[in-house]
């Protein structure tokens, strides 16, 4: 069998899938308004056990989750997405009490999670965030801002990174598990290209204690990157649906489409151009797959291979867009076309959980380790 070969039950159950996404989750997409958290839809997450799957599951089976989704419901897939980054951190470093709190909630669709690490000054170095936990009581005290949040200031809780030793570096950021109804605690929206909600958080000294504390003092930033590493791979499986869907409807539109005689595949030009995005797509589909499968073994060199997974697999969705859009023409740029979506989409997912260049640069950084 080849290499990450899927089995009979995995591409039946990647059909389901597509379907259900396109027939179930997409009209509950339509009905929600942009820039916002889209409760119904996260509810339908919940009631379809996708939310609980995603926390059970292999890495491998988190990627074909979420490239599945992506292909029918582009809006289905990041809530989902979203759900997991901003509760995974309480999954592997939460104590037995934010996880009985926390997880059937969120599984269940009820409670909106947020994962706040980026800062105004504090993006692609996460290690610079200076957001203050200054010593108060029995807890401390969380002074600064978060933005480019998802699903903030909407979310029910976030699990928040912030400084608690001063010129440490990575190794004085500990996380906090904060709810939403925390005295000091604020947020704003943003209006972004990308679709989906996010915020900004405003901490004017929020308390928190050790029950708060997700994993060690001074340790956060391992919790942080543990959840970047398993879920980069599947941004890459994120990038592969949109990806294909765009192939997809270029094919369709390719063959039926009349030009010069004939219809658009017949032109040499552009079938050279579906060649190149079909293959380019399946390149990045089989290393996204590799990486995960990684991650299940454990594999030592995981971070590398979570970096070249999202970095391959980003950059090739936006050059399979962006063809896609080239082949259609005008029509594609027209507000609710699939390709207008898909554009609008797909440019995000260079930029956060590590943009292009921070993921070249760890690969570089692995290569010479």
């Amino acid at each position: 069998m080849p290499a990450f070969a899927l089995a009979p039950e995995e591409r039946k159950w990647c059909t389901e899938l597509r379907t259900l996404a396109a027939e179930r989750l997409r009209p509950l997409a339509e009905n929600g308004t942009p820039g916002a958290v889209n409760r119904p839809l996260i509810a339908a997450l919940g009631e379809l056990g996708l939310l609980a799957r995603m926390f059970t599951g292999r890495a491998l089976e988190l990627c074909l989750l979420r490239e599945s989704l992506a292909y029918g419901c582009t809006e289905a897939e990041t809530a989902l997405a979203l759900q997991g980054l901003g509760t995974y951190p309480i999954v592997q470093s939460g104590t037995a009490e934010q996880r009985s709190r926390w997880l059937p909630a969120v599984t269940a669709g009820r409670a909106v999670a947020a994962f706040a690490l980026s800062e105004p000054g504090a993006g692609s170095d996460a290690a610079a965030l200076a957001l203050e936990a200054r010593p108060a009581g029995d807890g401390w005290r969380l002074t600064g801002t978060k933005t480019w949040i998802s699903n903030a200031p909407e979310a029910d809780f976030a699990c928040v990174f912030a400084r608690t030793t001063q010129g440490a570096g990575a190794r004085g950021i500990t996380a906090f598990l904060v709810p939403a109804d925390r005295p000091g605690l604020t947020g704003t929206g943003l209006e972004m290209l990308s679709p989906h909600p996010i915020g900004t958080l405003t901490f004017d000294s929020v308390p928190v204690t050790e029950a708060d504390l997700l994993g060690e003092a001074d340790r956060g930033f391992a919790v942080a990157m543990r959840t970047l590493n398993l879920f980069r791979p599947s941004v890459g499986a994120f990038a592969v649906g949109m990806a294909q869907a765009a192939l997809d409807a270029a094919l369709a539109h390719a063959a039926r489409r009349p030009a010069f005689g004939g219809t658009l595949r017949d032109l040499q030009s552009v079938s050279h151009q579906l060649a190149e995005m079909a293959t380019r797509i399946e390149s990045a589909r089989l290393l996204v797959y590799a990486a995960a499968a990684g991650y299940d073994r454990d594999d030592p060199d995981i971070a590398m291979r979570s970096a070249m997974a999202k970095l391959l697999a980003t950059e090739t969705a936006q050059y399979a867009v962006d063809t896609a859009v080239q082949i259609h023409g005008a029509a594609a740029l027209q507000r609710g076309h699939l390709l207008e979506h898909l554009y609008r989409e797909v440019r995000a997912p260079r930029i956060y959980e590590g943009a292009t260049e921070v993921q070249r640069t760890i690969i570089a950084k692995e290569l010479f380790r």
